[in-house]
């Protein structure tokens, strides 16, 4: 029987890239999106099914795990990929923007978790890939306190959970991942902003001018990170984390080596 994976965020970037890795695999693919009927590539492939899925919402959650399981019987991989980022000053931040923040980074994951845990449970085991980034293990850019906050909750919400899944045979993945290419995250970024306060306009405008002047060369490709997902839904990788991209390495290793007075130091030197 052909496994199953089951994709949120499957709408562009790296969702749809994956989507389409497992299919021409041979796996059955459970992509869901917000907006199904938007979709024209994945529709091409008779091997994935498409469902409506706002991981913010419980109940539309629930609904595309029952339809998805309804449709393939058996689900062995999640990968819980949808995720937002807000940037700027946190006290220039619209409430909604900081509850949304979490809402998707955060309480999504934690959604799909307990919508197929049932699931995994009565199968014996199965697999939760969570896609995080080098912002869930350490911090590289001012003005990114509440996407570093969702990343390290998630961060810290996987590996929590590991010691009441792995009893069960519920394996728990992370993937840490630098910047990559194709995923128009620079575009998607939302900006806090408030016209009436300047103290924070200097600090905002070089890290909107370091991401306007990434070298995209220096950006990750993404089939790197689709390869070490499909290495870790195969089992051909047992890693708890995967760190994906050199300078995420680099900057995780200087993290470690050094006290985190100095980290920081040195981060904000590049942005003064």
């Amino acid at each position: 029987m052909n496994k199953t994976i089951f994709i949120t965020g499957a709408s562009s970037g790296l969702g749809k890239l994956t989507a389409i890795h497992f299919a021409k695999m041979g796996w059955n693919v459970a992509a869901t999106m917000r907006t199904p009927d938007k979709e024209t590539e994945l529709t091409k492939y008779s091997n994935i099914k498409i469902f409506k899925l706002d991981v913010t919402n419980v109940q539309q959650v629930r609904t595309a795990v029952e339809q998805a399981i309804a449709a393939f019987s058996r689900i062995d991989v999640v990968v819980n990929n949808a995720g937002m980022g807000t940037y700027g000053a946190l006290e220039l931040a619209d409430e909604e923007d900081i509850d949304w923040q979490f809402a998707v980074n955060v309480r999504g994951p934690i959604n799909v978790i307990r919508a197929f845990l049932p699931h995994y449970r009565a199968n014996g085991g199965g697999m939760f890939i969570n896609i995080s980034s080098m912002m869930g293990v350490t911090t590289a850019v001012p003005t990114g306190s509440l996407y570093n906050m969702s990343k390290f909750a998630l961060e810290g919400l996987i590996e929590g959970l590991y010691y009441e899944l792995k009893p069960l045979n519920i394996e728990l993945r992370l993937v840490e991942q630098d910047g990559s290419s194709g995923n128009n995250f620079v575009n998607n970024v939302i900006w806090n902003t408030n016209e009436d306060i300047k103290d924070y306009d200097a600090i905002t405008a070089k890290v909107k001018r370091m991401f306007e002047n990434m070298d995209s060369s220096r950006l990750e490709d993404p089939q790197n990170i689709v390869d070490e997902i499909e290495a870790l839904a195969t089992g051909a990788s047992q890693q708890f984390r995967t760190l994906v991209g050199q300078s995420s390495k680099n900057l995780v290793a200087l993290r470690n080596s050094v006290p985190i007075e100095e980290y920081l130091e040195k981060v904000m030197a590049n942005f003064k």
